[in-house]
């Protein structure tokens, strides 16, 4: 190493012990920071995670596989055969698809009229593969009366409580659905319901039901086919990699089966995190400036203190370039050091005592909903390695930069007039 360089780091070292007390300030502003960001970060991954788990859950998966046609026309005809759907099957069954799908369910979506003698109302019916279902959603948890649909059920429904309340309908209840079928035909399915859920969304209690997908199949003449196959995997993080996986297996130069991330198929839940996204940068973005001040300020201060010393350098024979290096490489050291504490602070403080989450239930009196999703209030935060790095990078890059106008100053120091400073 440079001898230069050498003296230059020893120099910086010793202003930074000597100014204990300025530099201890600086560096407890920067650890302080990193430690809220790692805190912040790790929280709002953690409650975005969650967030679109459940909304994956209640919705379409993580990925979606259906008609290329059928997200624009919602139309029955344009859906899966039954040579797709054991396409599909045979494709998940693979073992670079498998490793990261945690369930994955057939789903029959068709949006119907629902009559009972007191009333006729819009809703949407899914027919479900009753052994799947409960393991890919959560609706079955959400009883209020009754039971979910079993293997053994033919001719029963699953609904929602306002739904049941504007039909006035009742365990056993009967009602009948019409929708179109696959030959374009208006059929009819007489159902009597089972169970009756509340989950909380007016928009899903209001207007989803629950039948046995092979009543769906045979109401609608699919006999095997299936408007969409839904996928719940062990992470949001894999999407990507199992839409290219199915992507490759599925599609044989035409395009009759289309695989969808939950960012294409929810968008309204994709923009409810991006928005929170958003609002994390600029929180992000104010408590960097906060310490890119701090910093500015701690090292600025430093050098005007230190004129006389910094004269006595120059006519030693250090240069501008020289003096300008040693409060920037000031600056580096406090900012390295901080950095690393802080990080450590904030990943021990979080996962020391938050790890099991951080309950805002008593906050609230009601569920929390969003984009037609219950949030769940206990917010489990959670640690990604690219998360840990980019935010030691930040505060780096906010700790140099902070660094430059100080090292600048310096440079601007007049070794004649410096001299006349008392030391």
């Amino acid at each position: 190493m440079n001898l230069r360089v050498v003296v230059l780091c020893r120099l910086a070292l010793r202003n930074v012990r000597r100014q204990a007390r300025r530099s201890l300030l600086t560096a407890s502003a920067m650890v302080i920071g990193l430690a809220l960001l790692v805190f912040s970060r790790g929280l709002a991954d953690g409650a975005h995670e969650d967030w679109i788990e459940a909304g994956v859950r209640l919705g379409k998966g993580h990925v979606t596989v259906q008609s290329p046609r059928f997200k624009v026309s919602g139309a029955i005809e344009d859906h899966l055969s039954s040579l797709q759907h054991a396409g599909v099957v045979a494709a998940l069954g693979r073992p670079d698809i498998a490793r990261d799908v945690l369930v994955s369910a057939p789903r029959v979506e068709v949006p119907a009229l629902a009559n009972t003698p007191s009333a006729a109302v819009p809703v949407a019916v899914i027919g479900v593969d009753p052994s799947a279902e409960p393991a890919f959603a959560t609706l079955d948890e959400k009883l209020v009366e009754g039971r979910y649909l079993t293997a053994d059920d033919r001719l029963h429904a699953y609904v929602g409580t306002k739904l049941a309340e504007r039909l006035d309908l009742r365990l056993n209840s009967r009602l009948v659905l019409t929708a179109q079928d696959v030959a374009g035909e208006i059929a009819g399915q007489l159902v009597r319901v089972t169970g009756i859920f509340r989950m909380g969304i007016p928009e899903i209690d209001e207007v989803l039901v629950h039948i046995p997908l092979r009543t769906a199949q045979e109401w609608l003449g699919l006999r095997d086919g299936i408007t969409s196959y839904a996928i719940v995997l062990e992470s949001s993080r894999t999407v990507d990699r199992v839409i290219r996986g199915l992507d490759a297996a599925l599609h044989d130069g035409s395009d009759n089966v289309a695989v969808l991330g939950w960012t294409e198929s929810m968008p309204d839940l994709y923009a409810a995190v991006k928005v929170d996204d958003y609002g994390d940068y600029i929180f992000h973005g104010i408590l960097f400036a906060i310490v890119a001040l701090a910093i500015v300020n701690t090292i600025l201060m430093s050098v005007l203190y230190r004129t006389r010393e910094f004269g006595v350098l120059r006519a030693l024979g250090l240069t501008k370039g020289h003096t300008a290096g040693l409060v920037f490489l000031e600056g580096l050291l406090l900012t390295a050091v901080s950095g690393l504490v802080g990080m450590v602070l904030g990943v021990a403080v979080t996962w020391g005592i938050f790890r099991n989450g951080l309950d805002f239930s008593f906050l609230l009196e009601n569920d929390l909903t969003a984009a037609g999703v219950v949030i769940d209030p206990v917010l489990v935060p959670e640690f990604r390695v690219m998360q840990l790095v980019q935010s030691i990078g930040f505060i780096v890059v906010i700790g140099l930069a902070a660094s430059l106008y100080p090292a600048y100053r310096a440079t601007r120091i007049d070794v004649a007039e410096s001299m006349k400073f008392e030391a």
